[in-house]
């Protein structure tokens, strides 16, 4: 494979490296500029740089928001503002002189799971993004699903209950607010300390994590029984709790005893990739993207 530059867009940081085909060299980060003109000096004076260190043939970019591959345009919204609506592919190409991917940054790690991670061997994957809300992605023949509208994968919007949305009962982040609220006298704890009161058998603490295991289980469950996988990849920070697999494999246990019919099994797996996730799989994607090029 051809060296390319990879760029990682995030609303803190934009990370940058090089991808010689296996690994990623040059690999650093720098603070998100706040205007489109310091974003575009930026990036252009960085991709610069790789050409002086690696002749490289292009640049694939991770991005937020809902990024449409026929235009080159990015939708939605997202905490980098000024990258959206207008036809942002185009003008870097433009600025680099080499030929631009761009792909939503949940697709992109998804595509670092199967490239190499966690899916590989497989055709198709499930991804799914468990942070402060649960995004993700869908992967069918090897090639990211994007959906009519740009929402394939979107499965915080998968409604958990008849009110309450994956995102809203399924993440740490909302069991936390609500434990809070239940216990308004306690200190404020984190994630990791509301799984070891839970662990302990603290009511509130367990009902909340419970919570996120059933939400999380059903979810996988419609997914596998609507888009049937080969495996269903789960990332995010919670992912590395060694505790969060089992915890959802039982509830899904527990579905497949109600609904008797249902024979399939989920195959779940944490995700391999973190930081460097989003930028590998800019590279898969540029490779899908441009085949004739690398």
């Amino acid at each position: 494979m051809q060296p390319l530059g990879l760029v990682d867009i995030g609303g803190t940081t934009i990370k940058f490296a090089i991808w010689d085909g296996q690994n990623l060299q040059a690999h650093h980060a720098v603070a998100t500029p706040k205007t489109l003109a310091k974003f575009f000096d930026l990036l252009t004076t960085e991709v610069e740089t790789m050409k002086t260190k690696a002749p490289i043939v292009g640049v694939g970019i991770s991005s937020p928001g809902a990024v449409d591959k026929r235009t080159g345009v990015v939708g939605g919204a997202s905490a980098v503002p000024y990258i959206h609506h207008f036809e942002i592919q185009q003008a870097l190409a433009e600025k680099f002189g080499l030929p631009v991917s761009m792909e939503n940054d949940a697709n992109c790690a998804a595509l670092a799971e199967l490239d190499s991670g966690a899916g590989i061997g497989t055709d198709s994957l499930a991804f799914l993004v468990v942070g402060t809300g649960v995004g993700g992605a869908l992967i069918v023949n090897h090639r990211i699903w994007h959906g009519a509208h740009l929402f394939g994968g979107e499965f915080g919007y998968i409604m958990a209950t008849a009110t309450n949305t994956v995102s809203e009962l399924g993440t740490v982040p909302n069991a936390l607010r609500r434990y809070q609220a239940a216990n308004p006298e306690a200190a404020p704890i984190d994630g990791k300390r509301l799984f070891e009161l839970a662990a302990a058998g603290e009511v509130t603490a367990a009902r909340e994590i419970q919570t996120i295991y059933r939400t999380l289980a059903t979810a996988i469950y419609n997914i596998q029984y609507s888009f049937d996988p080969e495996k269903i990849v789960i990332g995010g920070g919670v992912s590395n709790n060694p505790a969060l697999i089992p915890g959802i494999e039982a509830e899904i246990n527990k579905i497949r005893q109600q609904v008797k019919i249902a024979s399939i099994k989920p195959v779940i797996v944490p995700c391999v990739y973190t930081d460097e996730a989003n930028l590998r799989g800019a590279a898969v994607d540029f490779s899908q993207t441009y085949p004739e090029i690398v």
